[in-house]
């Protein structure tokens, strides 16, 4: 056998997920409006709109 096969790469094994902390992250409800920069952009397409009509 070559010493490349006589290596194994062993992992660590990770700490499991806490099963409890997705639902109570689904359930933070936040702003029900346009972002800030997604009204930003709306005012200035409608302001090319407005001015293309002149």
């Amino acid at each position: 056998m070559s010493s490349a096969r006589k290596t194994k790469l062993r992992l660590a094994a990770s700490k499991p997920r806490n099963p409890l902390v997705v639902p109570a992250a689904q359930r933070k409800a936040g702003e029900h409006r346009k972002s800030r920069s997604a009204e930003r952009n709306a005012d200035k397409m409608q302001l090319k709109k407005q001015l293309k009509e002149i």
